[in-house]
């Protein structure tokens, strides 16, 4: 079980465990996600919460593993911009990791 930072104070964090960071990746959902500039912001935010509904708009059977990423993460309350890079930080040092 990893543990990002949420915010800039670091008074708030969010738990991600292995099994979120495979199925980020057996989604794809943090690819292309990040504009040419570099700068993940709310608006980067709100676009990987759209793609994960519209995933989930399409699919036929809900896939547990995704819907647990959702709630768990890309929708806690906890969860901002500054999360949303540290998840991204954490998911590159992770794939490191693995290979």
């Amino acid at each position: 079980m990893h543990k990002i930072q949420a915010n800039a104070t670091g008074t708030r964090h969010i738990q991600v465990s292995d099994s979120h960071l495979e199925t980020i990746e057996r989604y794809s959902l943090l690819k292309n996600l990040i504009d040419s500039n570099g700068i993940i912001d709310e608006d980067v935010l709100e676009k990987l919460r759209l793609n994960c509904r519209s995933i989930l708009g399409t699919q036929t059977e809900i896939d547990k593993d995704l819907m647990d990423v959702c709630l768990d993460v890309i929708y806690n309350s906890n969860m901002k911009a500054y999360g949303l890079h540290e998840l991204v930080l954490l998911y590159i040092k992770w794939i490191e990791e693995k290979d």
